[in-house]
């Protein structure tokens, strides 16, 4: 159950970005990155508490600038090899709270819909991610993943998710003991492939803002 309990936002944006530079600030459609999840963050009734991790001050002040409380995260837990569990467990450890949504900036079309949507899904599950349907057929280092003389129609084969990455959700408790973004039972709120996109190179950064200007 999440009713009656306190809900907190957490978007980690560290400063150390190699294939785009200073990345989570880097200006998309006339606002930096990290904007657009701050705002949806924000918009969310059920969110409390909306918080930005970073070692950087200048993202640090931009965060601040857009609405969202900030904690400086250390240096040591800031680098190449850190992971985000890092950051949401140095979180936990400083905050009370009961729910954290776990936001990465980098999927600037999360809406705030979306994050109310999969808080919901609490009343069920114990964590819940964000995915949206795989269609498409893989191969892996030259070789199909599926039989290539029985190609099934794509109503006919087995429903696949991927990740999005924009949004994960747990309770404190869960994120401390397991250490991990999700545990326990997992539910899958399912958002559109339109708003799935996440940005990890130029090329991500033209098709996102591509498609925010046709949604002006």
């Amino acid at each position: 159950m999440w009713k009656n309990q306190s809900v907190c936002s957490i978007i980690p944006a560290r400063g150390g970005s190699k294939g785009i530079p200073k990345k989570n600030i880097y200006p998309v459609n006339g606002l930096p990155l990290i904007a657009y999840t701050i705002q949806a963050s924000l918009g969310c009734e059920y969110v409390d508490e909306t918080w930005v991790s970073s070692d950087d001050d200048e993202i640090i002040n931009v965060a601040k600038f857009f609405g969202a409380k900030t904690i400086k995260r250390p240096q040591a837990i800031a680098t190449d090899t850190s992971s985000s569990e890092e950051a949401l467990l140095h979180f936990a450890k400083s905050h009370i709270f009961d729910v954290l949504v776990f936001m990465q900036a980098t999927s600037p079309l999360t809406i705030a819909s979306d994050i109310q949507g999969a808080i919901e899904m609490l009343e069920t599950y114990d964590s819940v991610i964000t995915v949206s349907e795989f269609t498409q057929l893989l191969w892996t280092e030259g070789a199909p993943q599926y039989n290539i003389n029985s190609r099934k129609r794509r109503q006919d084969t087995q429903q696949t998710y991927v990740e999005t990455g924009a949004i994960f959700i747990t309770s404190r408790d869960r994120l401390i003991s397991s250490k991990n973004r999700v545990s326990g039972n997992i539910g899958l709120y399912k958002v559109p492939k339109v708003r799935s996109f996440d940005i990890d190179s130029y090329d991500d950064l033209y098709v996102i803002e591509r498609i925010m200007k046709s949604n002006e």
